[in-house]
């Protein structure tokens, strides 16, 4: 929520007889992968843990959570046997992002992920390896939602460029009727020009790029187009809408956090407040939008003497805020126990959180 972060809350179902004096803990871990997965068993490590913390639940360490309507309703799934937690998340950390593999990529993608992880052990954090069988993971993901106000004015640009052989320029002017968005609403961009000229307006495309800049581990920029769009009205409104379903194939390009066989859509505007620590985030995410006009002199050589009058706009792209109500009532009917037995001895719920 811009200024706080919904904390995350969970259950793990814990049979003592079957620990064999051993402890169990529950790790939240938000982490950078930016590297293939399977390269790490070669000594290679691709991925850098930012913020990690743990809590023991068994045998019992002072970890007492008041219980909320979401640890009762677990708690009731798991019964006598589930021991309730809850994970304080920082506000500077980043939220979830993924960056699309192409087609023929394989294994976990790059990007920044949140994983919850119940473990059996001797000690809270172990030097060797756990085996499979005694650890339960799953990915939760952070999202934003846009602040309340959306309705500020909206970015506003103008260029005026004079061309050879006329004494006159022309002049372009865009705007945006508000400065944030929600992913898949319509955006209309307020187009004017005025063309003092004898040279003849052909044509005026608008894109949309989304920028990502890799901070963690080097000063990496990635500009990818996500709309492109041409017009033939030289006036008016012009309306667009920037959608992952017709960006699929581009490698690379940054969208909201994925849950397994869960759709998402392109990633929100990174939102940096005071004082934060860019290299903790990660991944940055910002859109711009560009309007070009296409100016031609006409005639035969028309074409080739065409040029451009572009002009830039930033765009926010967010979530919507819901109610608090409707939150609660879609957590409830979405919410399924996924049961990873550990020999029959643990088992950890699924969980969503947002930030």
């Amino acid at each position: 929520h811009v200024q706080q972060v919904d904390p995350v809350e969970g259950v793990v179902k814990i049979d003592p007889s079957e620990l064999g004096g051993k402890k169990v803990f529950v790790q939240l871990c938000c982490a950078f992968r930016y590297g293939r997965e399977d390269l790490d068993v070669i000594g290679l490590s691709f991925r850098k843990d930012i913020w990690i913390k743990h809590i023991q639940l068994y045998p019992e360490a002072g970890h007492k959570p008041t219980l909320t309507p979401m640890h009762e309703c677990l708690l009731k799934k798991a019964g006598e046997q589930g021991h309730a937690f809850t994970f304080d998340i920082e506000t500077n950390l980043p939220c979830s992002v993924t960056l699309q593999p192409g087609p023929d990529d394989t294994g976990k993608a790059c990007g920044v992920d949140f994983e919850v992880k119940t473990y059996i052990a001797d000690v809270e954090d172990p030097e060797e390896k756990l085996d499979k069988k005694d650890t339960a993971r799953l990915i939760i993901r952070k999202i934003q939602f846009a602040p309340d106000a959306t309705g500020g004015p909206g970015p506003k640009a103008d260029i005026c460029k004079s061309f050879m052989m006329s004494d006159k320029p022309v002049h372009l002017e865009a705007s945006l009727d508000k400065e944030i968005y929600y992913h898949g609403d319509p955006i209309k961009v307020h187009v004017k020009v005025n063309n003092e000229t004898s040279k003849t307006v052909t044509k005026i495309k608008v894109t949309v790029d989304q920028t990502t800049d890799v901070v963690l581990y080097s000063a990496d920029k990635y500009t990818k187009t996500v709309l492109s769009q041409e017009f033939g009205t030289f006036e008016g409104s012009l309306a667009i809408t920037p959608l992952l379903v017709e960006n699929k194939e581009k490698r690379g390009l940054a969208l909201d956090g994925r849950l397994k066989d869960e759709d998402t859509n392109l990633a929100s505007n990174t939102i940096i407040r005071p004082g934060m620590d860019k290299e903790v985030l990660g991944i940055l995410v910002s859109y711009k939008i560009k309007v070009n006009l296409m100016v031609s002199s006409g005639g035969l050589l028309g074409g080739l003497t065409a040029s451009d009058v572009q002009v830039e706009l930033p765009l926010i792209l967010m979530n919507p805020k819901p109610q608090v109500a409707n939150v609660a009532k879609e957590v409830f009917q979405r919410l399924t126990v996924e049961n990873f037995r550990l020999a029959s001895r643990l088992t950890l719920a699924k969980l969503t959180t947002v930030g």
